[in-house]
């Protein structure tokens, strides 16, 4: 029993990684992307840098939500245990 609730923990970590890795690479493509229509269209105003600045504070928050502060997830997982009880 307790092999499957550990079991069950480590996958929702390996989730929760899993989806801050798909979000950091979807915004560095988009970044180069933004940076390329940037470049070819209006090169004497980098406006890429406004939406990069914006999307990158986000990343920044849920890279520290994931790596340095975990302990908000498992804290999550108690509540939803101690809901499943009641």
């Amino acid at each position: 029993m307790e092999s499957q609730e550990a079991y069950q923990r480590a996958k929702k970590r390996v989730e929760v990684k899993f989806r801050f890795y798909t979000h950091l690479t979807v915004y560095i493509a988009v970044s180069f992307l933004l940076i390329i229509i940037n470049l070819s269209t209006s090169a004497e105003y980098l406006w890429f840098k406004w939406p990069l600045i914006g999307w990158g504070i986000g990343v920044l928050f849920h890279a520290l939500g994931v790596f340095v502060f975990p302990k908000k997830y498992a804290f999550t997982e108690k509540m939803i245990e101690k809901e499943m009880k009641n």
